[in-house]
């Protein structure tokens, strides 16, 4: 899991299938194993009771399970139950909108610039926006929200350190604390006034016959904070990274808008976002022909899964022709991406928005881009806008 892997992880997705789609590994904290076949990566979604979310309780400072993902059922579903009309097809349309504006206010504060960094100009600002909007928070505290994101989901990165250093965990620890400061700041204000937003909706929703508790409430706005403002801006940066170097599909994009959809889908396939996500084993079992022991931890790859040939037969093949994708960029089971409706009118919007404004763009060249591993997010991405230069193929001779 390093920088280089992340910029290109197909070879190393690849290398480890060639060694079995389930093998055994060390892992980060001990011995572990590494599913990267879809049928394997599929049962471990099947049986949440037999490879447990719940045991990574406490796994990013957090003093209490978050909620749901850190819950299995049947916990798990009430709290799922809760939250899910919030983010479903039909309320999350009511920010189509809103996402356009956003996206054209953000291409015209370019002006006439011919460079632009895309991450911190467009793919951070555009679904962190969203994201306080939703959550009825003042966008002056983006800065904020921003610093105790990377504090919990990249503590290293922060800190220049390795993962397993000690400081890393005091710094995550650190700001899980502050995380828990500002939401319960934030809900002391609203008793006396209920804006229409996902705040209020939560602190006046009931789960089984009760309000939640002011714990509960934290435990939430915690894991909207550390999910909600990575993936969508990691997914406009490795779309945009591939489109960038591929102008033969950017212009396919440019020149069918309302293929957006497929297109979207394919790339969260064959980019895979989020490399990875993990389970612990509750008992002893076995897991396409490997040998799992309690307590261990499982690593899903679902970059490898989405591109397993056993699976779909020309995964290495990206083709915005695809009608039925099975990929799995927002995990799977109950545990599956809880906004990933939103992310995808996200991705779907700024992709056919930009397109029909800025159809050529290019990486800086000699710009080697520094994606992080984990999430592929970038936290610089430069980019020159408008077609390449013309080449002069007049031969010195010729002058």
């Amino acid at each position: 899991m390093t920088v280089d892997v992340a910029r290109n992880p197909k070879p190393v997705y690849q290398e480890l299938q060639h060694g079995g789609r389930v093998q055994r590994m060390d892992g980060l904290n001990g011995p572990a194993v590494v599913a990267t076949g879809r049928a394997a990566i599929d049962e471990i979604f099947k049986y949440p009771d037999l490879y447990s979310s719940a045991a990574h309780f406490g796994s990013l400072g957090n003093v209490r399970p978050l909620i749901p993902i850190e819950y299995d059922p049947p916990e798990q579903r009430k709290y799922r139950k809760l939250i899910n009309p919030v983010f479903a097809p039909q309320a999350i349309e009511r920010w189509r909108e809103p996402v356009a504006r956003l996206v054209h206010e953000l291409i015209d504060a370019f002006g006439d610039s011919t460079e632009i960094d895309f991450a911190r100009q467009f793919s951070t600002p555009l679904p962190s926006q969203i994201f306080l909007t939703l959550l009825g928070l003042p966008l002056e505290d983006l800065p904020t929200f921003l610093r105790l994101k990377d504090g919990i989901v990249r503590p290293s990165v922060v800190l220049g350190l390795p993962p397993n250093h000690p400081d890393v965990k005091a710094h995550q620890k650190a700001t899980a604390r502050e995380i828990y400061d500002y939401f319960d700041r934030v809900l002391d204000g609203r008793a006396a006034e209920r804006p229409d937003d996902l705040l209020s909706h939560l602190l006046d929703a009931e789960v089984e016959g009760a309000k939640l508790t002011r714990e509960e409430l934290l435990d939430i706005c915690f894991l909207f904070l550390t999910a909600g403002l990575d993936t969508v801006s990691a997914s406009l940066e490795t779309f945009m990274a591939y489109l960038a170097d591929h102008p033969e599909r950017r212009a396919e994009v440019v020149a069918a808008p309302d293929n957006i959809d497929n297109v979207v889908e394919e790339l969260l396939r064959v980019e895979s976002p989020v490399m990875l996500v993990s389970r612990f084993a509750t008992a002893d079992t076995e897991l396409g022909g490997c040998p799992v022991h309690e307590g261990e931890q499982v690593y899903a790859f679902l970059g490898a899964a989405n591109l397993d040939d056993q699976d779909v037969p020309d995964a290495a093949e990206v083709r915005f022709d695809r009608t039925v994708n099975r990929h799995l960029a927002f995990g799977g089971g109950v545990h599956r991406c809880l906004g990933s409706h939103l992310a995808r009118l996200e991705l779907r919007v700024a992709l056919r928005e930009w397109h029909a404004r800025i159809p050529h763009y290019q990486i800086r060249p000699g710009t080697r881009l520094n994606i992080s591993p984990g999430v592929r997010s970038l936290d610089s991405f430069p980019m020159l806008l408008g077609p390449p230069p013309a080449q002069d193929n007049t031969s010195k001779d010729a002058e």
